[in-house]
């Protein structure tokens, strides 16, 4: 939702013609990507990453713009809620030590955001969820002021005609009912952006689909919302509810969720996904672009489609930008922030390389694993972190299997890689990231858990739960800010 807009309320001629811009630009979207040299293999990487702001107690702080101001950094912007901001991190070459520019990147904006917020006595934390995050910091009044924002919640709303409601199982489980979509700025995440070329895209997709899992359960930092202990990755459940426009009347159709794994492997490509959209899901935002304009190379800007994409959100969803000439990017939705610039950029490492050391095999791959397995992986991970079990397909063995995740990453480093290798990644990078998910398995921990293994050692030595997640809260922030990966963090 970094596109602007600007209108609030729309009516029939708006959904009209943004409709028909939609067909004129999938047709423009195909011949384009049919055009010799469209796409043309970059192998590189980039990244949007999301943060709470905090006070010294540890309640969200509303201070997005003014944060923003002050750095008057273009790649940094606000979100949804007004303690949340966003850093778009810059592209970088695989195969030019890409990963390592990453999380060099992210440590920097970190730092000098850092200072910043120091002025105002706040601080700004990576995670998933922030466990200090109450009922009364949800509601009309923490919707940060911005158009499209005012839009989204309004048409969201009118779309689902009540409440949305929240039903999240777990060791205490939540049920509740909320007014607006506020609850889907709780979520903050590390959306990984990998180039791919036309050729290889729908087998990289499908790849990344079944990686996807494997990503979570040893990336998970989201262990419960409101002080209850929830999912490894709540933010999976509570962004899907928290958006739902569905009618849940059993007797009556309704369109697919905007928040859902997918609907399928993909079979064609790319131009699949896109269509796929447009076909599936009525416009949410009908705003059309008045002053549409091609790049300097002229690759046409495709506005309209690119905002109705931006308000479906697949957990891994296809991506096109008019920059040089054009191409086409997957967007890796489901992992969260935190817990630190170096874990996060090694999850996204394992993920990129495992589909990559996957891919030349995914035909049999997804003979051998129907995609409704793959999404029930994807949900058990997100439930269950390193404790999930998994259905895993084996082309040598010609059978499914049951098996334990922390198994199954462990047989799957090798291929991440192997396919790292392949993508232009050093050796040196390689072993640092690799490294650190191999730590996680060892130490059977990452972020989720240590969150809830420090907030219970806190309450075992008499805090209470308030107490204890605050105090864990800043135990955490402060071993963010050092870099150290997760799985060296002491236990309180």
């Amino acid at each position: 939702m970094g596109i602007e807009i600007h209108k609030t309320t729309f009516d029939a001629e708006d959904r009209r013609r943004f409709s028909e811009r939609l067909e004129s630009q999938l047709q423009q979207l195909s011949r384009l990507m049919n055009s010799p040299g469209f796409g043309s293999p970059v192998e590189s990487v980039g990244a949007e990453l999301e943060l709470y702001i905090v006070d010294a107690d540890g309640r969200p702080a509303y201070l997005n713009d003014a944060l923003c101001n002050a750095a008057a950094d273009p790649q940094l912007t606000v979100e949804l809620n007004k303690y949340n901001l966003e850093y778009n991190l810059s592209p970088q070459g695989l195969d030019q030590e890409g990963l390592a520019a990453t999380e060099r990147e992210i440590v920097t904006k970190l730092q000098k955001l850092s200072i910043l917020a120091a002025e105002k006595d706040a601080f700004v934390v990576p995670i998933g969820i922030l466990p200090t995050l109450t009922e009364k910091d949800l509601g009309d009044h923490c919707v940060t002021d911005r158009q499209r924002y005012r839009a989204l919640v309004a048409q969201l709303i009118a779309w689902r005609g009540s409440d949305f409601n929240i039903n999240i199982n777990g060791e205490e489980p939540l049920k509740m009912t909320m007014a607006n979509i506020t609850l889907e700025g709780a979520n903050t995440s590390f959306q990984v952006h990998q180039r791919v070329s036309p050729e290889h895209y729908a087998a990289t997709f499908n790849a990344m689909q079944l990686a996807t899992p494997l990503a979570i359960a040893i990336s998970a930092n989201s262990p419960g919302l409101f002080g209850r202990q929830l999912w490894d990755e709540t933010r999976i459940p509570l962004f899907k509810q928290s958006i739902d426009t569905r009618d849940m009347d059993r007797y009556r159709w309704s369109e697919p969720p905007r928040v859902c794994f997918g609907h399928g492997w993909l079979r064609k490509g790319a131009f699949e996904l896109f269509d796929q959209t447009v076909r599936l899901y009525p416009p949410l935002l009908p705003a059309c672009d008045e002053e549409a304009r091609n790049t300097g190379d002229g690759a046409p800007g495709l506005a309209e489609l690119r905002l109705h994409q931006s308000t479906v959100w697949l957990w891994n969803r296809a991506v096109y930008d008019d920059a040089d000439g054009g191409h086409l990017r997957i967007e890796m939705r489901a992992l969260p922030a935190g817990p630190t610039s170096i874990d996060m950029v090694a999850g996204a490492a394992f993920m990129m390389g495992l589909a990559r050391g996957l891919r030349d095999d995914m035909d049999g791959l997804m003979s051998a694993l129907p995609f409704h397995l793959a999404e029930y992986n994807f949900y058990r991970a997100a439930q269950h972190g390193l404790d999930a079990r998994m259905v895993w397909p084996s082309l040598q063995q010609h059978r499914l299997r049951d098996a334990s995740v922390v198994d199954i990453i462990a047989e799957m480093l090798p291929v991440a890689e192997e396919g790292l290798s392949k993508l232009g990644v050093s050796r040196a990078e390689r072993d640092r990231y690799l490294g650190v998910i191999d730590a996680r398995l060892s130490a059977r921990r990452n972020g989720a858990r240590w969150q809830r293994e420090a907030t219970q050692a806190l309450i075992d030595r008499g805090h209470g739960k308030s107490t204890a997640l605050r105090e864990m809260l800043t135990r955490y922030r402060e071993h963010s800010a050092e870099n150290v990966p997760v799985a060296d963090w002491p236990v309180p």
